[in-house]
């Protein structure tokens, strides 16, 4: 079975960093794309960042962008989302979501940042900033 096994969060001040890891397991294409949401109380769930396993193209979210970094150890099959200058709004449940099919990043790549994208979820983990 597909795995996806998000964690990392906790509580940090604001200007601070955390770095969030997602652990994929269950499945064996070389090509597929994993996601990073979240979702703060009250509001939707948002597309923050991806990136593509097979050649490594990224894509942030505006919101994000600059402070937040994404990457992966293909070795061990896992996604890390390293944040930085964290701020207040930042404050939500983060997810994981792997879609299994490849995609070819370029002037479409805001489209991954959209749920029904990804095949996959993992459980959660929650990140709160304090002020």
């Amino acid at each position: 079975d597909v795995q996806l096994q998000a964690s990392g969060g906790g509580l940090v001040q604001a200007g601070g960093s955390l770095r969030l890891s997602c652990a994929a397991s269950g499945f064996t294409f070389d090509d597929y794309v994993i996601g990073w949401f979240r979702q703060a109380p009250g509001k939707e769930r948002e597309g923050v960042s991806c990136i593509s396993i097979d050649d490594i193209s990224t894509y942030y979210a505006d919101s994000v962008k600059g402070r937040f970094t994404i990457s992966s150890d293909n070795a061990k099959n896992t996604v890390y989302l390293q944040m930085d200058s964290l701020k207040p709004e930042d404050t939500a449940v983060y997810y994981c979501a792997l879609r299994l099919e490849g995609y070819e990043f370029g002037k479409s790549s805001r489209a991954l940042m959209l749920d029904y994208e990804y095949d996959y979820w993992g459980q959660g983990t929650q990140v709160t900033v304090s002020s």
